[in-house]
């Protein structure tokens, strides 16, 4: 051949030219910007509403990438067959799109989330405010009021309106990790609500937020499934608000991230609706999920919880009367989380104890912002390799919530609830 009577160097050139032009270039990672759009919140009269970010003449938003990768996710084919579902029994047929969902295997990608979570919690003019946006005034400063008593977030976009991201507050009470503020009361009564056994019947001095308690370990279902269907105000207000926001922008793709409460509401109406989550330092909300009858999807994988092992409240083991939690009159009693898991362990990694000052979002972005720590533990890398890793997405398998209480029909009050569609997720 006459490829064999070239030189040896120019042969040596020639392949390596072949080689390189019939070698699909790698493609570039796929990333969004975003902008802050919104503010939400719940009016003290409930309802839901919003402000848009203004910025001072002259000024542009900042803008910042989110690395992205392909998710799918199941969403019912109609609002009304869910409905139905949830409140007559029965399975649903779900539609399967795979979408654009945040790349959860990113570390810069979870740090900018959790950011995002954190300003929901504040205001600009603050010092715990992270910048992603300079100079922001409010036309209606809805939801931050002094007597407002609602959920708050911002809402993000990109400049196209593609991809939208909802960011919902958790929970501010007066203790080691928050501050309080005129929000404590609604939030307290979610959390007792969605995470506790049986009604925060923690020990005999509590005061509970149902009457469902039937006395040593035993709990009827139908009440407390009631309970949820009438009283859970923030999921509902989690319902109106994902509404709203695909009135404003039908064709954008949505996402869902929030810390504390506001990652578990989140997870809840992502399971409702289909979209992508990342949820932060969240409660289990697989047991609510089952009370408040929502229908099993085909997967939950487009669920995504991050938490460390020093804190005790997505640990589960918040418990107990002499708890933190419940010293602050909380009952986070659930320890089953939706969809996957990345698991930080702080204790072994970073010497942490386990204690509710771990649950801050601060902590969060502490644990995100560390590249010298392996996260990633042995057998998945070592030295430098494993250094600022994210640790593997993984599913909570056999895993059982409330294991010591027993719960029945005990009242007959399931035949006037919801239908007695118990759905595990």
């Amino acid at each position: 051949m006459l490829y064999n009577l070239l030189p040896n160097a120019l042969q040596y050139l020639l392949a390596s030219w072949l080689y390189t032009s019939s070698t699909p270039p790698i493609a570039a990672p796929n990333t969004l910007q975003f902008e802050l759009r919104h503010e939400h919140a719940l009016s003290n009269a409930s309802r839901v509403v919003f402000s848009d970010v203004k910025f001072a003449s002259g000024l542009l938003p900042t803008t910042y990438s989110i690395r992205t990768s392909p998710t799918t996710v199941h969403k019912p084919v109609s609002q009304s067959a869910l409905a139905s579902a949830r409140f007559r029994g029965g399975s649903i047929p779900w539609d399967t799109i795979d979408v654009e969902g945040p790349d959860v295997t990113d570390r810069e990608v979870l740090l900018l989330l959790a950011k995002m979570a954190n300003n929901a919690y504040t205001e600009p003019t603050q010092s715990d405010w992270y910048d992603i946006g300079p100079n922001w005034n409010n036309s209606y400063p809805f939801g931050w009021e002094p007597d407002a008593d609602g959920f708050r977030g911002h809402i993000f976009a990109t400049p196209d309106n593609a991809t939208v991201v909802i960011s919902v507050k958790g929970t501010s009470l007066m203790w080691p990790i928050g501050g309080g503020g005129p929000t404590q009361r609604k939030d307290k009564l979610n959390d007792n609500l969605l995470f506790s056994c049986c009604c925060a019947r923690v020990g005999p001095t509590w005061s509970t937020v149902c009457d469902c308690y039937e006395g040593s370990y035993r709990c009827d279902q139908g009440c407390l499934e009631r309970s949820l269907a009438e009283e859970s105000l923030f999921y509902s207000t989690g319902i109106n608000l994902y509404n709203n926001v695909t009135f404003m922008y039908p064709n954008s793709n949505i996402w869902l991230i929030g810390h504390s409460l506001g990652g578990a509401l989140a997870s809840l109406v992502g399971v409702t609706f289909g979209v992508p989550v990342v949820a932060f330092e969240a409660p289990a909300e697989r047991l609510a999920a089952s009370r408040l009858h929502l229908p099993t999807p085909p997967s939950t994988q487009h669920i995504t919880h991050i938490y460390n092992t020093a804190d005790p409240i997505p640990m589960g083991t918040c418990t107990g009367v002499g708890s933190s939690c419940a010293l602050a009159g909380i009952a986070l009693e659930t320890r089953c989380h939706l969809g996957r898991s990345v698991v930080y362990d702080t204790v072994k990694r970073l010497g942490w104890s386990a204690n509710v000052v771990h649950h801050g979002i601060q902590a969060v972005v502490d644990v995100l912002g560390r590249e010298d720590v392996d996260w990633v533990g042995e057998g998945e890398g070592e030295g430098v390799k494993g250094k600022g890793r994210v640790p593997e997405a993984v599913s909570e398998e056999d895993c059982v919530d409330c294991f010591n209480w027993t719960f029945g029909d005990y009242r007959n009050a399931s035949a006037t609830g919801c239908g007695g569609h118990r759905p595990s997720l």
